[in-house]
Order: structure tokens, then sequence, then C-alpha cells
């Protein structure tokens, strides 16, 4: 099993900046594709961004290109989302998951993933 461990969360204001971290255990990280997603009270759960095991590719929602950068430190068994220009529209739960699998491309859809964080609260004021 991984066990998926979050932090990072927090109130800003618009334009500020947060990155949220995930530490994993359980399996060998490098091998592991990974993702974070985000969800809004009343709200789907929506892909935000997502990497391969290390050496693969990474890929973002539309509406967070540009502005968030997802990537992993392979010693500390972490992957990070750096997230800047916040907008009052981030405001959701965001988790970060895992593809034990651990092939070379990100995956989109939350039943891709086979293990999942608690969650931590981003909220944006404008």
């Amino acid at each position: 099993q991984v066990q998926l461990v979050e932090s990072g969360g927090g109130l800003v204001q618009a334009g500020d900046s947060l990155r949220l971290s995930c530490a994993a255990s359980g399996r060998t990280f490098s091998t592991l594709a990974m993702g974070w997603f985000r969800q809004a009270p009343g709200k789907e759960r929506e892909f935000v961004a997502g990497i391969g095991r290390s050496g693969g590719s990474t890929g973002y929602a539309g509406s967070v290109k540009g502005r968030f950068t997802i990537f992993r430190d392979n010693a500390k068994n972490t992957v990070y989302l750096q997230m800047n220009s916040l907008r009052p529209e981030d405001t959701a739960v965001y988790y970060c998951a895992t593809k034990v699998s651990g092939v070379y491309i990100y995956y989109t859809r939350p039943t891709s993933y086979d293990y999942w964080g608690q969650g931590t609260q981003v909220t944006v004021s404008s």
C-alpha cells in the first residue's frame, strides 16, 4: 500500500502563492505516477495536474496551465504543486493521488488512481 500525507493549504489573497506537498510512503516513490485534484463544495472532483513516474511526462488542466507547476523530489518521496497567481475560483479542497503501476504518463481521471491523500483546504479571498 501507499500512504499519502498532504500539507501546505491555507487562506491567501488573490494573486498570492502557495506550495502544496504530498509525501508518499510504502512503495518506491520514483516508480509512482502522481496527480493533484481539487473539489469545491457541490462540484465534481476535477483534475488539476499530473506527473508520470520519474522521467515521465507532466500535464495540467487548462484553468491552471501557466500558473501551477507539479514537480517531484524523489530523495524526499514528495510531490509538490506550486500554485502562483491564485484566484478566488481556485478555492477548493486539494487532493493528491497515486497510480501504483507507475507508467511514464500522467492520468486525468480520478478512477485511474489507487490511493488518495486526506485533502487540504485552499481558500483564496478576493
